[in-house]
Protein backbone atom coordinates (compact mmCIF):
# COMPACT_ATOMS: atom_id res chain seq x y z
CA UNK A 1 0.00 0.00 0.00
CA UNK A 2 1.58 3.42 -1.03
CA UNK A 3 2.23 5.67 2.04
CA UNK A 4 -0.80 8.70 2.51
CA UNK A 5 0.12 11.24 4.71
CA UNK A 6 -3.62 10.62 5.92
CA UNK A 7 -4.46 8.74 8.77
CA UNK A 8 -6.71 7.98 11.69
CA UNK A 9 -7.00 7.75 15.00
CA UNK A 10 -9.82 7.07 18.01
CA UNK A 11 -11.83 10.37 18.58
CA UNK A 12 -11.82 9.16 22.10
CA UNK A 13 -11.49 6.12 24.35
CA UNK A 14 -14.68 3.79 23.55
CA UNK A 15 -16.37 0.65 25.05
CA UNK A 16 -18.04 -2.34 24.18
CA UNK A 17 -20.09 -5.60 25.83
CA UNK A 18 -20.96 -8.52 24.57
CA UNK A 19 -22.32 -11.61 25.98
CA UNK A 20 -21.53 -14.85 24.42
CA UNK A 21 -22.78 -18.72 26.07
CA UNK A 22 -22.51 -17.16 29.07
CA UNK A 23 -19.09 -15.39 29.09
CA UNK A 24 -18.88 -11.51 29.04
CA UNK A 25 -16.69 -9.96 26.99
CA UNK A 26 -15.82 -6.31 27.64
CA UNK A 27 -14.04 -3.94 25.34
CA UNK A 28 -12.13 -0.59 25.75
CA UNK A 29 -10.65 1.47 23.28
CA UNK A 30 -7.35 4.30 24.28
CA UNK A 31 -5.72 6.95 21.88
CA UNK A 32 -1.87 5.44 22.32
CA UNK A 33 0.95 7.35 21.35
CA UNK A 34 4.30 5.04 23.04
CA UNK A 35 4.81 2.22 24.89
CA UNK A 36 4.31 3.96 28.22
CA UNK A 37 1.17 4.96 27.48
CA UNK A 38 -0.42 1.52 26.48
CA UNK A 39 1.30 0.18 28.93
CA UNK A 40 -0.61 2.13 31.81
CA UNK A 41 -3.44 2.09 29.91
CA UNK A 42 -3.22 -2.37 30.41
CA UNK A 43 -2.61 -1.65 33.69
CA UNK A 44 -5.73 0.74 34.69
CA UNK A 45 -8.11 -2.19 33.61
CA UNK A 46 -6.07 -4.95 34.94
CA UNK A 47 -6.75 -2.62 38.14
CA UNK A 48 -10.30 -1.96 37.28
CA UNK A 49 -10.53 -6.13 36.36
CA UNK A 50 -8.38 -7.88 38.67
CA UNK A 51 -10.51 -11.48 38.77
CA UNK A 52 -11.16 -11.20 35.02
CA UNK A 53 -9.99 -14.38 33.21
CA UNK A 54 -8.05 -12.91 29.90
CA UNK A 55 -7.07 -9.19 29.55
CA UNK A 56 -6.59 -9.75 25.50
CA UNK A 57 -5.60 -6.92 24.18
CA UNK A 58 -4.03 -5.03 20.32
CA UNK A 59 -2.08 -1.72 19.84
CA UNK A 60 -1.40 -0.84 16.60
CA UNK A 61 0.84 2.86 16.19
CA UNK A 62 2.46 4.84 14.04
CA UNK A 63 0.96 6.91 11.04
CA UNK A 64 1.73 3.80 8.30
CA UNK A 65 0.55 1.44 11.20
CA UNK A 66 4.09 0.01 11.17
CA UNK A 67 3.98 -0.71 14.71
CA UNK A 68 1.63 -3.22 15.61
CA UNK A 69 1.56 -6.17 18.98
CA UNK A 70 -0.70 -8.30 20.46
CA UNK A 71 -1.40 -10.98 22.84
CA UNK A 72 -3.90 -13.53 23.75
CA UNK A 73 -3.19 -13.80 27.73
CA UNK A 74 -3.68 -17.44 28.17
CA UNK A 75 -6.41 -17.78 25.06
CA UNK A 76 -5.68 -20.30 22.24
CA UNK A 77 -3.19 -19.43 20.04
CA UNK A 78 -4.68 -16.40 17.57
CA UNK A 79 -7.82 -16.53 18.85
CA UNK A 80 -7.88 -12.95 20.67
CA UNK A 81 -5.23 -10.77 20.06
CA UNK A 82 -5.02 -11.25 16.42
CA UNK A 83 -9.26 -10.98 16.00
CA UNK A 84 -8.77 -7.58 18.00
CA UNK A 85 -5.73 -6.42 15.62
CA UNK A 86 -7.70 -6.93 12.50
CA UNK A 87 -10.91 -5.23 13.85
CA UNK A 88 -8.48 -2.03 14.48
CA UNK A 89 -6.60 -3.03 11.09
CA UNK A 90 -10.57 -3.09 9.25
CA UNK A 91 -11.18 0.13 10.77
CA UNK A 92 -8.08 2.01 9.00
CA UNK A 93 -7.09 3.22 12.84
CA UNK A 94 -3.62 3.64 14.25
CA UNK A 95 -2.21 5.24 17.43
CA UNK A 96 -4.77 3.10 19.28
CA UNK A 97 -5.22 0.24 21.73
CA UNK A 98 -7.96 -2.00 22.44
CA UNK A 99 -8.39 -4.30 25.41
CA UNK A 100 -11.20 -6.97 25.64
CA UNK A 101 -11.26 -8.62 29.25
CA UNK A 102 -13.08 -12.22 29.33
CA UNK A 103 -15.08 -13.48 32.25
CA UNK A 104 -15.38 -17.02 31.23
CA UNK A 105 -19.28 -18.34 31.65
CA UNK A 106 -18.48 -21.97 32.09
CA UNK A 107 -18.99 -23.12 28.83
CA UNK A 108 -16.08 -23.57 26.06
CA UNK A 109 -16.73 -21.56 22.91
CA UNK A 110 -14.56 -23.00 20.48
CA UNK A 111 -12.30 -21.77 18.02
CA UNK A 112 -14.21 -20.17 15.48
CA UNK A 113 -16.44 -18.68 18.86
CA UNK A 114 -13.11 -16.92 20.56
CA UNK A 115 -12.69 -15.48 17.61
CA UNK A 116 -15.82 -14.01 16.57
CA UNK A 117 -16.36 -12.63 20.03
CA UNK A 118 -13.45 -11.07 20.65
CA UNK A 119 -13.55 -9.77 17.25
CA UNK A 120 -17.08 -8.39 17.48
CA UNK A 121 -16.31 -6.66 20.89
CA UNK A 122 -13.13 -4.97 19.65
CA UNK A 123 -15.67 -3.83 16.35
CA UNK A 124 -17.72 -2.27 18.61
CA UNK A 125 -15.23 -0.54 21.07
CA UNK A 126 -13.34 1.00 17.77
CA UNK A 127 -16.94 2.29 16.37
CA UNK A 128 -18.17 3.80 19.78
CA UNK A 129 -15.03 5.25 20.41
CA UNK A 130 -14.98 7.07 16.27
CA UNK A 131 -12.35 8.69 13.80
CA UNK A 132 -10.20 11.61 13.74
CA UNK A 133 -8.38 12.67 10.97
CA UNK A 134 -4.88 14.00 11.08
CA UNK A 135 -2.11 14.59 8.60
CA UNK A 136 1.82 13.51 8.40
CA UNK A 137 3.27 17.27 8.73
CA UNK A 138 6.89 18.46 8.02
CA UNK A 139 7.98 20.98 9.83
CA UNK A 140 9.92 24.14 8.51
CA UNK A 141 11.38 27.61 9.97
CA UNK A 142 10.88 30.77 8.08
CA UNK A 143 13.16 34.43 8.49
CA UNK A 144 12.36 37.32 7.33
CA UNK A 145 12.50 41.06 8.17
CA UNK A 146 9.15 42.38 10.51
CA UNK A 147 7.56 43.96 7.18
CA UNK A 148 7.73 40.73 5.71
CA UNK A 149 5.65 38.58 8.09
CA UNK A 150 2.21 38.87 7.14
CA UNK A 151 3.27 37.57 3.95
CA UNK A 152 3.92 34.51 5.78
CA UNK A 153 0.59 34.33 7.24
CA UNK A 154 -0.82 34.59 4.52
CA UNK A 155 1.16 31.75 3.33
CA UNK A 156 0.51 29.38 6.06
CA UNK A 157 -3.25 30.20 5.35
CA UNK A 158 -2.87 28.96 2.08
CA UNK A 159 -1.67 25.45 2.73
CA UNK A 160 -3.71 25.38 5.96
CA UNK A 161 -0.28 25.66 7.86
CA UNK A 162 0.07 25.33 11.59
CA UNK A 163 2.44 27.70 13.29
CA UNK A 164 3.82 26.45 16.86
CA UNK A 165 6.51 29.05 17.26
CA UNK A 166 7.82 32.56 16.93
CA UNK A 167 11.24 33.85 17.60
CA UNK A 168 11.29 38.23 17.44
CA UNK A 169 14.76 39.88 17.25
CA UNK A 170 16.40 41.62 14.76
CA UNK A 171 14.11 39.76 12.20
CA UNK A 172 11.39 37.33 13.22
CA UNK A 173 11.07 33.83 12.50
CA UNK A 174 8.52 31.42 12.68
CA UNK A 175 8.03 27.29 12.53
CA UNK A 176 4.97 26.35 10.48
CA UNK A 177 3.77 22.37 10.46
CA UNK A 178 2.72 21.65 6.71
CA UNK A 179 1.21 18.81 5.76
CA UNK A 180 3.14 16.74 3.76
CA UNK A 181 1.63 16.10 0.96
CA UNK A 182 1.70 20.26 0.11
CA UNK A 183 5.48 20.96 2.07
CA UNK A 184 7.13 20.67 -1.20
CA UNK A 185 5.13 22.99 -3.55
CA UNK A 186 5.38 25.46 -0.42
CA UNK A 187 8.90 25.16 -0.56
CA UNK A 188 8.74 25.58 -4.29
CA UNK A 189 6.53 29.02 -4.15
CA UNK A 190 9.02 30.58 -1.65
CA UNK A 191 11.46 30.82 -4.90
CA UNK A 192 8.72 33.56 -5.30
CA UNK A 193 9.63 35.29 -2.05
CA UNK A 194 13.23 35.86 -1.84
CA UNK A 195 12.74 38.40 1.45
CA UNK A 196 11.62 34.91 3.08
CA UNK A 197 14.41 32.67 4.13
CA UNK A 198 13.77 28.78 4.49
CA UNK A 199 16.37 28.06 7.48
CA UNK A 200 15.28 24.84 8.38
CA UNK A 201 13.63 22.23 7.04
Amino acid sequence: MLFSDEYFEPSGRGESNLRERGSRFLGYVFPVYNESDYKKCLNEIKQQYPDATHHCYAVVMHPDQSYQRSTDDGEPSNTAGKPILRAIIAAGLTNVMVVVVRYFGGTQLGIPGLINAYGETARTAIQAAGRLQQFVEDEVTLEAAFENEQEIYRMAERTQSRIVNREYSSTVKITLKIRRSLSVTFKKNLTDFPAISLING
